[in-house]
């Protein structure tokens, strides 16, 4: 029987043009509590709904009569000039949803010359994924770390100390997890790590070959970064040492500390509030990234994107302001960008990919957000991202 040649990117971009392609296909290949674990917010899940009916509400006005078919899609950002102003934001769990996906990601991101961001929690070690997003030409400073502070503080000096060595191209703090949340989808899904079993489970995955053969072929995911601090029996129930290492409220003292331990761009993730964002910046701050953690920590909490503007103002180009939340289409990067967003983040979006695709699903989520938003460029007649706030 011949062996089918995996589809083209031509292929892909016929049968699975949107993002949301990919998720309904993500879907149906992985198992349900890792599904659960990537789709859910907390409380009654307003929150997320909250995002996306902002992003929705934000419409542009069309320009015409001018020649708007080869947009720049280009920005400048800690120095640098990247490919498109969206990266990959941190994914806790990532490992568990696809494995590898971190390693795929940081591979594919590097080619498109865009950022990645490696979570603290995820399933690959920073050196690890430093050295992938290298070997695949990444150029320096392309991989970022993201940093949930332990309670700790030799531990915290460690973490730092491995990403500056590791050539983490910014730290960024996320100070929007005083505590873990309560997400009632992921108990009632019994998401754990590593997951408990049962035959609910086994049934479960008996019915995602794909996942149960790639998880053969890859191993079992761990929590790579934090494996060196926890003893054999905090190792045996890690969610526990997580708890009590890493949920806390991070403070001016802890920010300041931080901006002295980090040589480069320091990013202070998780911020609504524009008095929380001038902190951050007379704190020493590089960026602020406004974000309400994709809806899963605070169902009370407003669409980042009406936060966006508030702190946008209030920083009057201080710094760079980075975005998150809600984040599904490149005509949401669009929105975000027209808004005063200097770079945008997806999350879910390229967990999408890998789930539903592997490897090459990281690199099609990437072309479908580049091919939309150019479209939304040429289509309301901006050459250049800074004409899109214009087209509000």
């Amino acid at each position: 029987m011949p062996i089918l040649a995996p589809p083209t990117p031509a292929q892909l971009m016929r049968d699975l043009p949107s993002l949301d392609d990919l998720r309904r296909r993500a879907r149906r290949r992985i198992p349900h509590l890792a599904w659960e674990y990537l789709d859910s917010g907390t409380g009654a899940e307003e929150g997320l709904g909250r995002n996306r009916e902002a992003l929705s509400r934000i419409t542009f006005t069309p320009r015409f009569l001018r020649d708007a078919n080869a947009p720049d899609l280009s920005t400048a950002l800690f120095g640098r000039r990247w490919a498109a102003p969206f990266g990959v934001a941190p994914v806790g769990m990532l490992g568990m949803m696809w494995p590898g996906a971190e390693r795929h990601l940081a591979r594919a991101a590097a080619e498109a010359g865009i950022p990645f961001t490696l979570s603290t929690v995820a399933a690959e070690s920073i050196e690890t994924v430093a050295a992938d997003h290298a070997a695949a030409g990444g150029a320096p400073g392309g991989a970022w770390f993201q940093l949930y502070a332990p309670t700790q503080a030799e531990m915290r000096r460690d973490l730092v100390a491995r990403a500056q060595a590791a050539g983490a191209g910014a730290l960024v703090v996320t100070v929007d997890v005083p505590v873990g949340s309560r997400r009632e989808r992921q108990r009632r899904a019994r998401v754990a790590m590593p997951p408990a079993l049962s035959l609910g489970l086994a049934l479960d995955l008996a019915r995602r070959p794909a996942w149960v053969a790639a998880t053969l072929r890859h191993g079992i995911p761990r929590f790579a970064n934090l494996l060196p601090y926890a003893s054999p029996a905090e190792t045996a129930d890690i969610t526990a040492f997580l708890r009590t290492s890493l949920s806390h409220a991070i403070t001016r003292d802890h920010l300041a500390e931080l901006r002295d331990l980090w040589s480069g761009p320091l990013v202070v993730k998780g911020l609504m509030h524009p008095e929380d964002a001038v902190a951050a910046a007379d704190l020493g701050a590089d960026a602020v990234w406004v974000s309400n953690h994709g809806a899963r920590q605070l169902d009370l909490a407003p669409a980042a994107i009406d936060a966006l503007p508030g702190v946008v103002s209030a920083l009057a180009g201080r710094v760079p302001v980075l975005f998150d939340s809600g984040l599904r289409s490149g005509a949401d990067v669009a929105r975000a960008v027209a808004l005063g967003a200097d770079m945008c983040f997806l999350g879910r979006a390229f967990a999408w990919g890998v789930c539903a695709l592997g490897a090459p699903g990281a690199a099609h989520a990437i072309a479908i957000l580049r091919e939309e938003l150019a479209s939304v460029m040429t289509q309301t007649g901006c050459v250049a991202l800074s004409e899109l706030r214009d087209r509000l």
